[in-house]
């Protein structure tokens, strides 16, 4: 994706949502690069189009929801909204209870269709704040998981450690430093959190920087000064990173 016209990016804890007016061409939809991430990814079209490509398979829109972990190449144009949603938060955990081991699945554009108009506010002439974006995606993830039946989250020692991580704003915690935390040996902690979270400690702590890189980077941080302040080695490192989770470079959110 060479560039992206006008959006936003605005986050909050378990949750991210990302809009987009990527330049229509005739006959042309600008891609990604294949890619995987640690969140869930559900993409609606706001008045664009868009499409994935999950192996050999095309899913097109109007609304896909993807699984964590699934490699994909993503397709758009015109006016489309990405939520991004953490597996281990109550909504990712109903989400995930929704797909049922699938890659991905169609949820109803009518079952949020009045949210999806209310995000068009994003290309108005007086653009909404991030207070009030941040307020419908959280109705949004509510809408998307509308029940609560009693499908657990995570276990007490992992969630003890996640909510202690929301308090690092360095995000500097080791693997030894966590397993302390959650009162387990590190061999014992590092099991138990693959079983809960699907990823390793390590793997894991990089999607929580890269997730802090980008908010540095949409509240108008420097490339640079986002990825020393979100605990990468330097730029090149989180721009590495980036890329392999999202399929495009993080330049791109220096121009939207």
């Amino acid at each position: 994706m060479k560039r992206i016209g006008r959006g936003r990016i605005v986050l909050w804890e378990g949750a991210s949502l990302w809009a987009f007016d990527v330049p229509r061409a005739p006959d042309v939809r600008h891609g990604t690069k294949a890619h995987a991430h640690h969140a869930l990814q559900f993409t609606f079209s706001v008045g664009g189009a868009f499409a994935f490509r999950i192996g050999s398979e095309t899913i097109e829109g109007p609304a896909v929801l993807i699984a964590p972990d699934v490699p994909h190449v993503y397709l758009a144009e015109g006016r489309n909204v990405i939520l991004f949603v953490e597996p281990e938060s109550r909504p990712g955990a109903m989400l995930l209870r929704d797909l049922a081991g699938r890659p991905f699945m169609r949820p109803d554009l009518a079952t949020f269709e009045d949210l999806a108009a209310d995000l068009t506010c994003i290309w108005d002439e007086l653009r909404p704040d991030d207070a009030t974006l941040a307020s419908i995606g959280r109705a949004l993830c509510e809408r998307l998981a509308d029940r609560d039946d009693g499908v657990p989250v995570v276990d007490p020692r992992i969630a003890r450690v996640i909510e202690r991580l929301r308090d690092d704003p360095d995000l500097r915690v080791t693997a030894r430093a966590a397993a302390g935390i959650a009162c387990l040996s590190e061999s014992r902690f590092s099991h138990l959190f693959v079983d809960q979270i699907g990823l390793p400690f390590r793997t894991y702590m990089l999607w929580r920087r890269l997730s802090s890189a980008v908010d540095r980077m949409a509240s108008g941080a420097s490339l640079t000064n986002a990825a020393h302040e979100a605990g990468f080695a330097d730029s090149a490192h989180f721009s590495r990173t980036f890329l392999r989770m999202f399929g495009i470079p993080a330049s791109v959110l220096l121009m939207i």
